[in-house]
């Protein structure tokens, strides 16, 4: 995510997809599609013993495509920005309803606090 919290890398795609620690990446300084490797075991929820080998299980999910990251990513920054757009239009339009009642803008200011 960057610094808004807009999505801007295929690990925020991937991170949405399973829970857990199912992937991860053979060089964590290049997180490229190239370097993305599956954990062959994950850790079992489920599990309530105390002897962590037995909390184990094997990864049940496969490495999604390429495309399909690349797709999940852009899904998800156009859902963002989609988002962000109807919040500004929401303000917008409150802002107008609200100087169509007689607000002068430090009213208007005052109230939604901006």
């Amino acid at each position: 995510m960057d610094n808004n919290g807009r999505p801007d890398h295929i690990e925020d795609y991937l991170v949405k997809l399973h829970p857990g620690s199912w992937f991860g990446w053979s060089n964590s300084k290049n997180k490229i599609y190239a370097n993305l490797i599956l954990h062959p075991k994950l850790w079992d929820n489920s599990y309530t013993g105390t002897i962590h080998e037995e909390g184990l299980m094997d990864n049940p999910h496969s490495k999604p495509t390429e495309q399909a990251c690349i797709d999940g990513l852009a899904q998800m920054q156009s859902d963002f920005d989609t988002a962000k757009t109807n919040k500004e239009n929401k303000l917008a339009s409150g802002k107008a309803k609200l100087k169509e009642l007689g607000l002068d803008d430090d009213e208007i200011k005052q109230i939604v606090g901006i």
